[in-house]
């Protein structure tokens, strides 16, 4: 026996009709009723269905779907899912089985959103999953922009505390180099000071020449020594100013990076535009490949094929330039 297939069983509810002469208006009410049955119908086996795998024993339900009520597997379980999940038997009809479960990859509380937005009815089962997955990659591209936003605000304010702690290291190194610039200054004035003033040395009797060139030179060598530490010491206080200016300067350009990226992940928040964004690359993506074809059929020695490309194309473009204005 063959199994029953949902889109079969539509087509069959929509086209049983009692025969004899009809008038339009006969045939317009019967069948808005047959769609009204079609979807109700669809439904309500969907419910008899789970009620009737509920009551079976373990194993016995697949010999009951193909021996008693001949349905493939996968047929009942579509229709246990539309009776789940699908609630309007009119939209149901108007739709068709194939169209319907295709949008409950769609939550709930957007399938109506969906419908409003979209001419599902004219649509090939085709077009339609297409427009799904093109509404995925968009609200996917819309949450990966909002999570790249909040990380961006994140690193963006311990960015503004960096600067805010390297502002204070900065005053701080240049509150130490200004200092070991004065110590350097002093140290040098008094060791050329030292240098010209005589020292004194106590004697009893007679001046020890030696001695005293002795104590001089031990003064001017102690005051040296100070200068060459208080020179260390401004090399390096000026090694961190150095180092507190160019990490601040780093931090300045991360941040204005960051500045920068918050308002491109701003633009991309936004679902119309993310949207816009996939389908742009997606028509790039398909004007090289009808670039490439156009090129092919350029070689051949009839120039029909290529001729009605070209043609064609300009007319795409010239659709396109009009979608701008």
């Amino acid at each position: 026996m063959a199994k029953f297939e949902i889109g079969a069983f539509a087509k069959s509810v929509m086209e049983s009709a009692g025969d004899g002469p009809k008038d339009i208006e006969a045939i317009t009410g019967e069948i808005l009723v047959l769609k009204e049955k079609a979807g109700t119908a669809i439904l309500d086996i969907g419910r008899r269905l789970i009620d009737a795998k509920a009551l079976l024993p373990h194993g016995e339900w697949l010999p009951w779907l193909t021996e008693r009520v001949e349905f493939s597997e996968r047929s009942a379980q579509n229709l246990m899912r539309l009776a789940r999940e699908w609630s309007n038997p009119q939209a149901l009809a108007d739709l068709g089985a194939t169209k319907a479960l295709t949008l409950l990859a769609l939550p709930r509380e957007e399938r109506e959103q969906f419908l409003e937005e979209h001419n599902v009815v004219d649509m090939s089962a085709r077009q339609l999953e297409a427009a799904i997955r093109e509404r995925d990659e968009a609200l996917k591209a819309a949450q990966a922009a909002k999570a790249d936003a909040a990380s961006a605000e994140e690193a963006r304010a311990k960015m503004a505390e960096d600067m805010r702690l390297l502002n204070v290291r900065l005053a701080g190194s240049k509150e130490d180099y200004d200092l070991a610039m004065r110590d350097v200054s002093r140290l040098e004035a008094e060791l050329a000071e030292l240098k010209d003033r005589p020292v004194e040395v106590a004697v009893e009797t007679v001046v020890d020449q030696e001695a005293v060139e002795k104590a001089r030179a031990d003064a001017v060598a102690e005051m040296q020594g100070k200068l060459d530490r208080a020179k260390a010491a401004k090399a390096k206080a000026e090694e961190r100013q150095k180092a507190a200016e160019d990490s601040l300067a780093e931090v300045r350009q991360r941040l204005e990076a960051a500045e920068k990226a918050d308002k491109r992940a701003a633009l991309s928040a936004d679902k119309d535009l993310a949207m816009f964004e996939v389908l742009f690359t997606q028509g790039q993506e398909l004007a090289n490949k009808l670039h490439g074809l156009l090129i092919k059929a350029r070689g051949r020695e009839d120039q029909t094929a290529a001729q009605g490309m070209e043609k064609a194309l300009r007319a795409l473009a010239e659709a396109i330039g009009r979608c701008a204005e």
